[in-house]
């Protein structure tokens, strides 16, 4: 018995990196999968290349940080899949810029995707999942919210931003039978972490324990079992996978 059986995901960010590899774990596990990005035709190549599952998959054009669209994205899954079950918030960007050089623009625009991005997508989901007494919302934040990084003061913010408002969310929604996690990965081997300069990569694999950057793969169970039904008493958790980065 595979462990979504039944169950639509929206997940954000779908088409690549975390994202992808949660989508593909997810449809595997039977649920039924809605990839939205920025980028359709990346969204729709994604989608495609899930394990079939009985009533299919959907690919869904949207900026998170737009209030409009991610309505209209929500209605057009639900059109299609049926009601959300289980959200992953995972759309991100990423940049690398000191405090004195970061234009007002681009930290509303960190903030905007990262955590406006958050609220927006969860609070479009939540209203379906008091109804049903069941859901499962699970973000991405980072371990930099732990402990920082230089060059990083907005992404590094933004990720605080979604661990403090999955706290009170959980708090929130606890008797509804909706619960609210958080994953919190180290640098892991992804189109995002790529982007970065390589002595900025070098720099950061030097700093860690294990000396390697993670894989996608080695996120996507731990969202998967915050999904399932085995993962009814995690609530308010915020997962670690860092290679011992942050050890708490």
């Amino acid at each position: 018995m595979t462990k979504l059986a039944g169950k639509t995901a929206l997940v954000t960010g779908g088409a690549s990196g975390i994202g992808n590899a949660i989508a593909k774990l997810f449809a595997k596990e039977g649920a039924r999968v809605a990839v939205l990005d920025r980028n359709g035709d990346r969204a729709a190549a994604a989608m495609a290349e899930l394990a079939p599952v009985e009533g299919g998959h959907f690919s869904v054009t949207a900026d998170v940080g737009d209030e409009g669209q991610v309505i209209a994205a929500v209605a057009q899954t639900e059109a299609a899949l049926g009601q959300i079950d289980i959200l992953v918030n995972n759309a991100g960007i990423d940049s690398i810029c000191k405090v004195e050089d970061t234009t007002l623009a681009a930290w509303d625009e960190m903030l905007r995707i990262h955590l406006t991005g958050t609220f927006l997508c969860t609070r479009a989901v939540l209203p379906g999942m008091r109804a049903r007494k069941w859901g499962r919302i699970i973000s991405l934040s980072s371990q930099l919210a732990h402990k920082g990084s230089p060059g990083m003061a907005s992404y590094c913010a933004a990720k605080a931003g979604i661990m403090g408002f999955s706290f009170a969310l959980a708090r929130e929604v606890a008797l509804d039978g909706i619960t609210v996690n958080t994953l919190n990965p180290g640098p892991i081997d992804t189109p995002l972490v790529a982007s970065l300069p390589p002595e900025t990569t070098k720099a950061i694999v030097d700093g860690l324990p294990m000396q390697r950057l993670g894989r996608v793969e080695e996120v996507a169970p731990a969202a998967l079992l915050l999904a399932s039904d085995e993962g009814a008493y995690f609530h308010g958790v915020s997962m670690n996978m860092n290679g011992g980065d942050v050890m708490r």
